[in-house]
């Protein structure tokens, strides 16, 4: 009995089809070498924001569009952008070291309000705006201004002045869940503790919504995309061993040394 039964075991065992193992998948196309994700801290958390584009709006407070020889009162935005990888991520309680950049004579500083978006799309209206932003930092356009201006007086593109190793100081990005969205309160910089820069956020010429509806117009926003808010008048030069130090009203301080 015992026999027959191992018998009928075995058949049976045979007679299962055999079930074929999956082919492994080709793998697709590989880069020839790997690029860092450029990403700046969200405070509060253990996540990292990842930035896809910088977009900088130009003479977006009266008083320094006039010092730049402009009109405010005819001048529609205009924009211009930096590259992803100028951002120094700068924490707050520290006084991160910013390199002198090389080509020029006359470097500035600009302080500003960063937003952070985390959606965007197509003709966004300004009433809409505000939803796609994730939230909000200090920053700082620094600029080779003597390089600025000789491209600007020989018409030519003024990515020299503006897109640079480090050109962009950032502070971690605090959620709009936690701080809301500022549209009023100060905002000022200091050199070696010289008050230098100070206006309030009310003061913009174009709002971050209306930045974020005229940006629209022309590029397809998406999430990783920051917006540098424009700088108060009284922007100015810096040589090395001088200390920046940056305010927004709601966000800790950004602070940096020339080196």
């Amino acid at each position: 009995m015992a026999k027959a039964k191992k018998k009928k075991a075995r058949a049976k065992s045979k007679s299962k089809p055999k079930t074929k193992s999956a082919k492994p998948k080709a793998a697709g196309p590989k880069t020839v070498f790997s690029i860092a994700q450029i990403t700046v801290p969200i405070a509060g958390s253990d996540q990292l924001f990842p930035v896809r584009r910088i977009y900088c709006i130009g003479r977006n407070y009266a008083a320094h569009a006039r010092e730049m020889g402009s009109d405010p009162t005819r001048e529609p935005p205009f924009f211009f952008q930096k590259p992803t990888d100028a951002i120094q991520v700068v924490m707050p309680g520290k006084t991160e070291n910013h390199p002198y950049p090389p080509l020029t004579n006359n470097y500035h500083y600009e302080i500003e309000l960063v937003a952070a978006l985390k959606s965007g799309g197509k003709n966004i209206k300004s009433a809409d705006a505000l939803k796609h932003v994730f939230g909000y930092a200090v920053g700082l356009d620094m600029t080779r201004r003597d390089l600025q201006i000789g491209m600007r007086e020989q018409k030519k593109p003024w990515s020299l002045g503006k897109g640079f190793d480090n050109g962009a100081p950032v502070g971690p990005i605090y959620p709009v869940s936690k701080i809301g969205h500022p549209v009023r309160g100060s905002i000022s910089l200091s050199v070696n503790g010289q008050e230098k820069q100070k206006s309030d956020l009310s003061n913009m010429t174009w709002s971050v919504a209306e930045q974020i509806e005229k940006l629209s117009e022309a590029f397809e926003l998406k999430a990783g995309d920051i917006i540098m808010t424009g700088t108060p008048e009284n922007v100015g030069a810096v040589v090395k061993g001088d200390t920046i130090v940056g305010k927004v009203f709601g966000l800790p301080d950004l602070s940096i040394r020339i080196v």
